[in-house]
């Protein structure tokens, strides 16, 4: 969560095992405090109170903006976080150009061309973007990158690769299949 600030009086731990995967923090200044909440509407918040000051803040929100919508830009389409407008990954066009026009992207883009299925396709790299939703990812951590590109192209069904995890160099291999939602990019720093 790039929005996400540091602070020297909260520990961050990131678990991810069979069994669990969560995101966990802990207070170290005993005088500061902090309370996780999920509104009625859906929306996360984190509020932090500091006894010193005798005030409460609202430490971090989610969704905290209209690119943090759910499929705001359907299959195959991103949100801008810049302009918060909803665009095509290159390859692929509106599904629904008069919607598109109106700033209405939930029906997301098709492909230019199919994916031919018989060699030939290719992989986009793109950066700086938010993972797509992984309901539907096959998970290995065993293999890396390479070989999880060779077995996504063997596959007609598989639309994206990434690494599992990024950290040393990147390992593990996840793989998309069908489409891909709920995607927007960062801006770079």
């Amino acid at each position: 969560m790039p929005e996400m600030r540091e602070l020297d009086y909260m520990v961050y731990n990131f678990t991810e095992n069979k069994e669990e995967v969560a995101y966990t923090f802990l207070m170290t200044n005993h005088s500061a405090y902090s309370r996780l909440t999920v509104a009625p509407s859906g929306i996360l918040q984190q509020f932090t109170w500091i006894s010193k000051e005798q005030d409460r803040n609202l430490f971090w929100i989610s969704p905290n903006g209209q690119c943090d919508v759910y499929r705001l830009c359907g299959p195959y389409g991103y949100c801008d976080i810049v302009t918060s407008l909803c665009n095509c990954i290159r390859g692929f066009k509106p599904r629904n150009l008069k919607a598109w026009e109106l700033r209405d992207g939930v029906s997301g883009c098709v492909r230019n061309t199919p994916l031919s299925c018989k060699g030939g396709d290719k992989f986009l790299h793109l950066k700086n973007m938010k993972l797509p939703d992984t309901t539907s990812v096959i998970v290995d951590r065993r293999i890396g990158v390479k070989e999880c590109k060779r077995r996504c192209l063997s596959n007609c069904n598989c639309t994206a690769v990434a690494n599992a995890d990024i950290r040393n160099g990147g390992f593990g291999c996840l793989m998309w299949i069908g489409e891909l939602l709920d995607i927007r990019n960062y801006p770079t720093t």
